[in-house]
């Protein structure tokens, strides 16, 4: 049943950062003034957007979700520090909150590992039966090496000198 909850909990975490990153690429322009606002260049909307899009969908698939996990705790809270400082405005120190809750499911999600129903997941066990197989294949070899020491050694002679 927890595989269950990780696995829907990793999709509603990446749902935020697909739907933000869509949203910011189709309105570039407003996010290049909210960006600009707070002191950043503006020509960060779009390889933001981009990162966000493409991080949560990886996230959502589970392709490196640790890693993309941890950049995506990393840029949460860095919106914490240029977005929402003002802390005193209860609606901004709500969105930091909100942030901060949202950095620590990712960390979360980064300290789960590599979860059930994920790419990560099928390619660890791939890796795994891989590893398996090449371990049976250099004991049989050094099976057959051991035999073939232990062996006695037969000299046949060739058919015209019998």
């Amino acid at each position: 049943m927890s595989m269950i909850a990780v696995f829907i909990g990793r999709l509603f975490i990446a749902v935020i950062f697909i739907v933000s990153g869509i949203n910011k690429l189709i309105h570039v322009a407003d996010t290049q003034a909210m960006i600009s606002a707070a002191g950043l260049p503006g020509w960060l909307a779009v390889p933001t957007g981009l990162f966000e899009l493409i991080a949560g969908s990886c996230i959502a698939l589970g392709i490196y979700s640790r890693f993309f996990s941890v950049l995506l705790a990393a840029f949460v809270l860095l919106t914490i520090l240029f977005f929402h400082r003002e802390f005193t405005d209860p609606m901004q120190a709500m969105m930091a909150m909100k942030n901060l809750a949202i950095a620590g499911g990712l960390l979360c999600l980064f300290g789960y590992g590599n979860t059930r129903w994920s790419y990560d997941a099928l390619r660890r066990k791939r890796r795994d039966e891989i590893d398996v197989h090449e371990a049976e294949l250099r004991a049989a070899r050094a099976e057959g090496r051991a035999e073939a020491v232990d062996a006695p050694v037969v000299v046949q002679r060739p058919w015209w000198r019998r």
